[in-house]
C-alpha cells in the first residue's frame, strides 16, 4: 500500500537529458549458480533486517497419477510432520523461538517451502528446511492423523465457487498433467499412505529439479546451505508428461443463484513469444479492478456487457501460463437467468478484437497496467521470491524487471490481434457452476 504525502517530495526540475531510472534489482544484482548435480542456486543480497529463503521444487499436482491423485496436496499439509532430524514439536518450537516462519504451497508445477527469518537466524531455521524437504520420515500414525484436515482444508476452498470451476476447468481442457486437481479427490481422502508419500518425494524431489533461493542472504553462504541438499537423490526423477490440451465441458448444476463459467482456449507457455501478447490482451479486455473496492466500468468487457443486461455482473479475462501450455479466455459472473447474455456479449468483445476494433489508446493503457502490475508484485520479498524461482526452475535463469517491461513494450498491435484470432478459432473448454438452466452449452456458442 503506498500512502505518499505531498509534502515529502520537493519538486526538481528535469530535462530532456536526464538518466532513466533503473529498475531493481537488475539481473547483475543477482547471482545465479548452477551445481553440477542440476540444482540451481539463485541469491539477492538487498542488506535487509529479515531473510527469506524458498525451495522450489517441480512437485505440482501434474507430476500425480491416476493412483496417487492428492499426493502433492497432502505433502503441503504434512510439512511439520517428523523428520529424520527433527520431531514436528521441535520444528514448530524452533522456528517460533527465533521468530520465523514456515511456509508451504503448490501449484499445478511447483511446491515451494519457504522460511522467513531475522537475518542472524537464517542457520536456526535452515536447518529446520533442510529437514523438511530432504529427510522426511511420513510416520504412519502420523500421516493417517493428517487425514482429516483434508477434508477441511478443501471444503474451506471450495467455499469459493471459483475454485471449483478453475479447477474443473482445467479437467476440461487437458487429458492429462495440468487436468490433475489441486485439490485431493474426496474418494482418495483417508487412503493415501506414508509409502505413497515417499514414493513421490523420492521420484520428485531430486536436486535437477530443484532451485535454492534467497534474498537478504550472501550467495556465499546460500552455496555453503546447498551442499546439505548433496545428500539428496540426484538427476531429473522420473519425466513427466506433457501436458495435452484436449477441450472440453464440465456443468456443476447446484442451484445457486449465481452462474460462475469460464470459458477458454490453449494459451501460451511460460517463456513464449505468445505469452506477453496475451498478458496485454489480457489487460486490454479487463483483468479486474485496479481501485480498491472500485468497479471495473472501464474494461472493455464490462463496457460491452452493461449493453447487453442492466443486471449486476463481473467478468474478467482470464490468462494462466505453465511450462509447456496455457488457458486463456473470461471468467464471467453473472445472475442465473441473465447468464447467457453476459457470455455472449463477453466473448463478442474477444471477437471486436480480433477484427482489429483495437486502439493505439487501448494498447498503451494496457502495457501500463500490466507493467505496474508486475512491477508492484516483485516490490515484496514474497513476490521477488516467487518470481526468481519459478523463472530459475524452468529456465536456471532470471529476466530483470526492466527487460521485462522492455518486452512488454516492444507488442506489437497486431500480435494482441493475432492472440485475440487464435482465441476465437480455438477449440474451446468451459466449466460453469450454479442453476444452469440458462447458461448456454458450448457449442451453443
Amino acid at each position: 500500500k503506498r500512502l505518499y504525502s505531498l509534502k515529502v517530495a520537493p519538486k526538481v526540475a528535469t530535462s530532456a537529458t536526464a538518466e532513466r531510472v533503473k529498475l531493481s534489482p537488475e539481473s547483475e544484482d543477482l547471482e545465479i549458480t548452477k551445481l553440477p548435480n542440476g540444482l540451481v542456486i539463485a541469491s539477492l543480497e538487498n542488506f535487509s533486517p529479515a531473510s527469506r529463503i524458498g525451495v522450489f521444487i517441480k512437485a505440482g499436482s501434474r507430476y500425480e497419477t491416476t493412483s496417487n491423485l492428492g499426493t502433492a496436496h497432502l505433502l503441503r499439509l504434512a510439512s511439520n510432520l517428523t523428520t529424520k532430524g527433527a520431531s514436528s514439536f521441535r520444528i514448530t518450537r524452533g522456528i517460533e523461538a527465533v521468530g520465523g516462519s514456515l511456509s508451504v504451497y503448490s501449484t499445478r508445477e511447483k511446491m515451494t517451502y519457504s522460511v522467513e527469518c531475522l537475518r542472524d537466524y537464517v542457520d536456526t531455521v535452515m536447518e529446520y528446511l533442510l529437514n523438511v524437504t530432504t529427510a522426511p520420515e511420513f510416520r504412519p500414525w502420523e500421516v493417517t492423523d493428517l487425514q482429516p484436515q483434508l477434508k477441511v482444508d478443501k471444503a474451506i476452498a471450495f467455499q469459493n465457487p471459483q475454485v471449483g470451476v478453475l479447477e474443473n476447468l482445467h479437467a476440461a481442457a487437458y487429458k492429462n498433467a495440468l487436468a490433475n486437481p489441486l485439490y485431493c479427490p474426496d474418494y482418495t481422502i483417508g487412503k493415501i499412505t506414508s509409502e505413497q508419500l515417499h514414493h513421490f518425494v523420492q521420484n520428485n524431489f531430486t536436486s535437477a529439479r530443484m532451485a535454492l533461493v534467497g534474498i537478504g542472504v550472501k550467495h556465499s553462504d546460500l552455496k555453503q546451505i546447498a551442499e546439505h541438499f548433496l545428500n539428496i537423490r540426484s538427476g531429473a526423477g522420473i519425466p513427466s508428461a506433457k501436458a495435452v490440451y484436449r477441450g472440453g465441458e464440465i456443468r456443476e448444476q447446484n442451484g445457486d443463484s449465481l452462474v460462475h463459467a469460464a470459458i477458454v482456449t490453449e494459451g501460451a507457455a511460460v517463456g513464449s513469444v505468445e505469452a506477453n501478447a496475451f498478458s496485454v490482451l489480457q489487460h486490454v479486455l479487463g483483468a479486474g479492478p485496479l481501485i480498491k473496492r472500485g468497479s471495473n466500468v472501464t474494461s472493455k468487457l464490462s463496457q460491452g456487457i452493461a449493453k447487453a443486461t442492466t443486471q449486476p455482473f463481473d467478468a474478467s479475462a482470464f490468462n494462466v501460463n505453465y511450462s509447456d501450455s496455457g488457458l486463456f479466455g473470461i471468467y464471467t459472473i453473472s445472475q442465473a437467468p441473465n447468464a447467457g447474455e453476459v457470455i455472449k456479449a463477453a466473448l463478442n468483445q474477444i471477437k471486436a478484437v480480433a477484427q482489429g476494433s483495437i486502439t493505439n489508446d487501448d494498447v498503451t493503457k494496457a502495457k501500463n497496467q500490466l507493467k505496474a502490475t508486475y512491477l508492484m508484485s516483485v516490490e515484496s520479498a514474497e513476490g521477488l521470491l516467487n518470481e526468481i524461482g519459478s523463472e530459475s526452475l524452468v529456465s536456471g535463469t532470471h529476466t530483470s524487471p526492466s527487460v521485462v517491461a522492455q518486452k512488454i513494450d516492444s507488442v506489437a498491435t497486431a500480435d494482441i490481434v493475432n492472440a485475440a484470432k487464435k482465441f476465437i478459432n480455438g477449440k474451446k473448454s468451459m466449466a460453469a457452476s450454479g442453476d444452469l438452466g440458462n447458461t448456454p452449452f458450448l457449442d451453443e456458442l
